[in-house]
């Protein structure tokens, strides 16, 4: 029997809205202030917001209970998949020295650790999250940043608030491409008009970047380079998204950026040498400033391998993200499994949709065009290279599994709960509440972007999840669509760095087990701050000359 999802079920939106609210207040306040442990509080939200599906929005509890499970099964493939091999990765080129290596030249680039961490976060881990998203460039930057000296907490936070600007076009444009398909928005319009909000935003984060690390004094100590970081990857970033497509905005804004970044400190290096490896004002978070230490000067040769497992994985990422590699991965095996009792069984309806529509359950075990199994295959290769043998490599995998236990269980938490949350219109309540706010929707129509990829941990599953509605709100507002479907996209780039998935993946790329509260609490203002700010420009883009002359109707 098929059920209808209801969106008031205590027939007062304000009291329907703080009920649906429950299940996330429940696993933030676990995790940031009652300083649970993460697979502890994730499992907490899951369980209130089993409770509050099945009694209160009245899902039957046998749907519920395979809704959490399907979204388990996702946590593990593609999601904990990624992160276990990359720490697989990050495993082998520690025990061989070769991590340290690469550390030294990179310290040969620059020693100083605010370039340091622009050149990493912000540039190499865009070219990763246009290339493969779903939670590489954090791990793979927060583990070489650990690896480079910096504290925990500023591996994990710093790692998390460089990754934003870049999310809307990450995995080869797949939000965009998501966003204009499933809601039939033109796909070059939206494009074009999330190309006309980031680039703002992708000159303003590495000034934000290294001022939550900094300081504003530090920060001002080298703003040259973060302006030419900063433009040299909008400029690209607005190009190609108006006038190519989404596809390769991130991978050619990245390549841009680090190119123009090396070449510039080859002309100029700041006065003063920032040694600290710590936050700014946050002194004891898991690591001290420490003395600068001689670098290194390897041969060229060690270099090279050292490098190598990374150009390896630079590489199968690349071509793992293509599509035309996924659909012949997904050719050979790819079994879609229906999720039998939930396929087709929900509907959602007006005023979410305009007319009744049916939600698919199934779970695509696309393990071959994982992006996982590329990292695997590089991670493999790149340690034949570093002369492993096959046990060392089978021994090390089985220490890396025990190591990231936890963390894939929370993975599977959090993603249970997320989409647990969507099939019961939990989220669609939150996202109805927003959308009845009049002539402000465009700043809390950007929110309620912020809060699908907070709550969902993708972008591409917010725009999902509330694509239709933005369109739908915009019409009957007389506002462009494509403006607010855009909007959708560039606020929820904001919420990604306090979804529970990244949190996760930043403490164990960075080792930094049971601190998830800590990175909660750190990068929830720069989170909730930049969505607003992005809020704020899309209510100009709608309102007020001349930036209403951006908008593509």
């Amino acid at each position: 029997m098929v059920w209808q999802q209801v969106y008031d079920p205590f027939g007062s939106m304000l009291l329907s809205t703080l009920v649906a609210c429950i299940p996330v207040v429940v696993m933030l306040v676990g995790l940031g202030f009652m300083h649970l442990k993460a697979h502890i509080a994730a499992g907490a939200g899951l369980a209130s917001a089993l409770l509050i599906a099945i009694v209160a929005f009245g899902m039957p509890a046998e749907m519920a209970a395979k809704a959490a499970v399907l979204g388990g099964l996702t946590g593990l493939v593609p999601i904990g998949w990624i992160v276990l091999n990359i720490i697989f990765l990050h495993q082998l080129t520690e025990q061989n020295g070769s991590f340290k290596i690469l550390q030294d030249s990179i310290a040969g680039i620059t020693e100083d650790r605010r370039l340091q961490l622009l050149l990493i976060s912000f540039c190499f881990g865009a070219f990763f999250e246009g290339a493969a998203g779903f939670g590489t460039p954090v791990a793979v930057t927060a583990a070489i940043l650990i690896g480079l000296g910096f504290s925990p907490l500023a591996a994990s936070g710093l790692s998390l608030i460089a990754n934003t600007a870049p999310v809307a076009y990450g995995a080869l444009g797949t939000p965009v491409i998501t966003l204009a398909k499933v809601h039939g928005y033109d796909l070059m319009a939206v494009s074009g008009m999330i190309g006309r909000q980031l680039p703002f935003f992708s000159l303003l984060v590495p000034f934000w970047l290294i001022w939550a690390f900094a300081g504003r004094r530090g920060m001002m100590q080298i703003w040259p380079a973060i302006l030419v970081t900063g433009i040299s990857f909008a400029v690209p970033q607005f190009l190609v998204s108006n006038y190519m497509g989404p596809e390769l905005v991130d991978v050619i804004a990245a390549i841009s950026s680090m190119t123009c970044l090396v070449l510039f400190l080859r002309v100029w290096q700041p006065k003063q040498v920032w040694t600290s490896v710590s936050l700014k004002g946050h002194e004891t978070d898991g690591g001290e400033a420490k003395a600068p230490v001689p670098v290194t000067v390897h041969p060229t040769a060690d270099v090279v391998r050292a490098w190598m497992p990374w150009v390896i994985l630079t590489v199968f990422v690349f071509i793992w993200g293509l599509p035309v590699v996924k659909d012949f991965f997904n050719g050979i095996f790819a079994p879609k499994i229906p999720i039998d009792g939930l396929h087709n069984m929900i509907e959602k309806v007006a005023p979410v949709v305009p007319k009744p529509h049916k939600e698919a359950a199934v779970y695509v075990f696309g393990l071959l065009s994982a992006t996982g199994t590329g990292i695997l295959l590089a991670a493999i290769l790149g340690g034949l290279v570093a002369k492993y043998n096959f046990g060392q490599l089978v021994s090390t995998y089985g220490r890396t599994i025990w190591m990231v236990r936890y963390s894939l269980l929370t993975i599977v938490l959090m993603l249970g709960l997320g989409t647990l949350t969507r099939y019961s219109g939990i989220d669609t309540t939150l996202g109805l509440a927003f959308a009845g706010t009049g002539m402000f929707y465009p700043f809390f129509g950007t929110l309620m972007g912020w809060m699908g990829v907070a709550l969902t941990g993708s972008d591409t599953a917010s725009n999902v999840l509330f694509g239709g509605m933005q369109k739908v709100a915009a019409e009957q507002l007389g506002l462009s669509p494509n403006l607010m479907g855009a909007a959708n996209s560039s606020g929820g780039v904001m919420g990604k760095m306090i979804d529970a998935q990244s949190i996760v993946v930043a403490s164990t790329a960075t080792r930094w087990f049971d601190h998830e509260g800590d990175i909660l609490r750190y990068v929830f203002f720069h989170s909730i701050a930049l969505a607003c700010l992005v809020g704020i420009l899309v209510t100009l883009q709608a309102y007020v000359y001349p930036f209403t002359l951006m908008v593509i109707h």
